[in-house]
């Protein structure tokens, strides 16, 4: 009796192994074998070029039989050329990178492929659409300002200080960025976060597109702040010496970037091999840079004291589904 529990407690180890291998899509030596006779992976990414290329270039260092090929663009254009390219149903890409709002529309859609990655436990639920992507890093919308122009006693504390007089006409912001609009309205409420969008286009601020000029337009004073940018962009230039640094203003509106395997894959397996590896401890440190967020619970403790400080909200990204109407209240609002 005692061997034949033995037995049936054995045989029901090995069908759950085996179901968790069915959940996982393959166990990972299937993975492996399958991904070397595919020898390729097409990734598409709206991230920063220089750290698209450092964690691919780590991915081959580890996997050279895989080459990776990169199609990277900023989030608008790859949401519509995946769009485009779906409805003609020509979907190049394995892999996709990029804002929770386009990753939303594309689970929606049926565009990606339901695969649990082999890091998903270390990943809170708040971070991914489980079985179809998962947050890679995120960035925490703040306020950059010149340190040589804006002195540490008139750096703005909370968002209704943007509203003061002195700042009329000496504000910046990136006038497209209706995500940010949904994070700001999420977080104040829909009234008054209305009512705040109001006033702050009283100070009429100046509107440009791309985070990374923002930045450079601020450390040059063309502009004393700028209200809604990205942490990580700040950083990049004051780790070149740039007179600039940012602050937040309260909770900040946290917007994810995730990855996700296309529904229409070529390479499926080589394509999870590099989702996982994306979304390993090592992929992880990769895209750790300075001011950029990752979600990942066992890395928690490396993040700087500045970061672990700030107080953040992700953005729903089922907010996705509104994000037409975002976007004509921000161009109403600020006449953009």
């Amino acid at each position: 009796m005692a061997r034949l529990q033995r037995s049936l407690v054995l045989l029901l180890s090995l069908l759950a192994a085996g179901w968790l291998s069915i959940a996982r899509g393959a166990s990972p030596d299937v993975t492996l074998d399958a991904a070397k006779r595919e020898s390729e992976v097409v990734y598409y990414a709206s991230m920063n070029l220089s750290e698209a290329n450092a964690l691919i270039g780590e991915f081959e260092k580890r996997y050279p039989f895989i080459k990776v090929r990169l199609q990277r663009s900023g989030s608008e254009k790859l949401l519509t050329r995946v769009l485009t390219e779906a409805r003609a149903k020509k979907l190049f890409a394995d892999v996709i990178q990029t804002v929770e709002f386009s990753m939303h529309i594309f689970n929606r859609s049926g565009l990606l492929a339901r695969y649990l990655p082999q890091a998903n436990a270390f990943y809170p639920k708040d971070f991914k659409e489980e079985g179809f992507w998962t947050t890679v890093y995120y960035n925490a919308y703040v306020t950059a300002y010149n340190t040589r122009l804006v002195p540490p006693r008139m750096v703005p504390k909370v968002y209704d200080d943007l509203l003061d007089a002195k700042w009329k006409g000496k504000l910046m912001m990136e006038g497209t960025k209706a995500d940010w609009f949904a994070g700001m309205l999420q977080i104040m409420g829909p009234e008054r976060g209305v009512k705040f969008m109001r006033e702050l286009a009283k100070q009429q601020p100046s509107p440009r597109e791309g985070h990374e000029l923002l930045a450079q337009l601020v450390a040059a004073g063309e502009g004393l702040l700028d209200v809604n940018i990205p942490a990580a962009s700040v950083e990049r230039l004051k780790e070149k010496g740039a007179p600039i640094d940012w602050i937040a203003l309260g909770v900040a509106p946290a917007v994810m970037v995730g990855i996700g395997i296309s529904s229409q894959a070529a390479h499926p397996h080589a394509a999870k091999l590099f989702l996982d590896f994306a979304l390993s401890s090592e992929g992880q440190k990769l895209v750790h840079t300075p001011g950029r967020f990752i979600a990942r619970g066992d890395l928690a403790s490396e993040q700087p004291a500045a970061i672990k400080a700030i107080k953040m909200a992700p953005v729903d990204p089922a907010l996705a589904e509104k994000l037409d109407e975002y976007a004509k209240q921000l161009r109403k609002i600020f006449g953009n």
